[in-house]
């Protein structure tokens, strides 16, 4: 009898314990199996952030108004910035210098949405630079740069626009009129002289060193008398001058930062930003010669003068500077937040 429970009890232990306890797995083991794939499931969000573009939550779109064609494209923002960047500042400038040219691109392109909506009808901005920003499409781009490195240099454009995307300037919290300029001969413009004497609080004349080096640093306008005066009479037909009077022509008034603010020629006076405009001559920083029957304008710098240099950024970017610090060189007590947050 003993040895038949004994075979029964064998027969149990062989065929059914044996193997229950041998697919048991340990409850560390499996425990970490879960959080093996927990940590996986967690990760793999994180990896789509850092390589998605940045998600406007508003200012997705802009309308552009083509001047030339009077046609107006919807484009995403940062795909109308490229051709902004790309038309507005030379793509062998420092890399730190687009990024801020494309923070101050986008900044302008954001104020003028909230700001000046009915400037154009049905679009919130157009391709002018003499009216809004300059803008160029990514064939006509780049089939003005040479073959060999129009791939290099448009990729260099959209990494500075993606790399800073969803960044602009705000001053107490909002956008700032982000005005730029070319060269300003060592010396930017405060607003309160120029456009009626809006006094815009960051935009005020600041020094800048390294400009000299650029080919907009200086330039020279030349005219025969009556070329001078014939070019003042399409705008003042009772404008008349004297050349054999020594005082025939005279800058009365300078600006805070050197410019010219007023000028006399002959019997009239007017704004130095007027006689650039009539003139041609690429800013109001200037002085002039009477040699014979040729006046000679000397002129220093390129542009309004008013905002960022686009020179002097690649200067301080050259010097070490990076974006952020580029802009607030130019916009006096400003910052440089993501336009969600507004």
């Amino acid at each position: 009898m003993k040895k038949i429970l004994l075979y029964i009890l064998s027969f149990i232990i062989l065929f059914f314990i044996l193997p229950i306890i041998f697919t048991i797995t340990p409850k560390a083991e499996t425990e970490e199996v879960v959080s093996n794939i927990e940590n996986v499931t967690q990760e793999q969000p994180e990896q789509e952030v850092e390589t998605t573009i940045y998600d406007y939550q508003k200012y997705k779109t802009i309308k552009l108004f083509h001047s030339g064609s009077g046609q107006i494209e919807e484009l995403p923002i940062d795909e109308y910035l490229y051709g902004v960047v790309s038309s507005e500042m030379p793509a062998n400038y420092e890399v730190e210098a687009l990024k801020a040219q494309a923070i101050v691109a986008r900044t302008y392109t954001i104020y003028q949405i909230m700001n000046n909506s009915g400037k154009h009808p049905g679009a919130d901005i157009c391709d002018n630079s003499s009216c809004c920003q300059a803008w160029i499409s990514k064939d006509e781009r780049l089939s003005k740069w040479a073959p060999e490195e129009a791939e290099s240099n448009w990729n260099k454009i959209v990494d500075a626009v993606n790399s800073t995307s969803g960044r602009i300037i705000t001053y107490q919290n909002k956008p700032i009129n982000a005005f730029f300029h070319s060269n300003s001969g060592g010396k930017t413009e405060s607003s309160l002289n120029i456009w009626g004497g809006i006094d815009y609080p960051y935009l005020k004349s600041v020094e800048t060193a390294g400009e000299e080096g650029y080919t907009q640093y200086s330039s020279e306008a030349k005219f025969t008398k009556e070329e001078l005066l014939n070019k003042l009479k399409e705008k003042y037909e009772d404008c008349e001058i004297d050349y054999s009077q020594e005082n025939c022509i005279q800058i009365l008034e300078y600006t805070t930062s050197g410019r010219v603010k007023t000028i006399k020629f002959g019997n009239k006076e007017i704004a130095g930003t007027e006689a650039r405009t009539i003139l041609g001559l690429r800013s109001t920083n200037f002085t002039f010669t009477i040699s014979g029957d040729e006046i000679i304008f000397s002129v220093i710098g390129y542009g309004h003068g008013v905002g960022m240099s686009q020179t002097g950024a690649d200067a301080l970017a050259k010097s070490g500077s990076n974006c952020e610090e580029i802009i607030k060189h130019f916009y006096t007590d400003v910052e440089i937040v993501e336009v969600n947050s507004l």
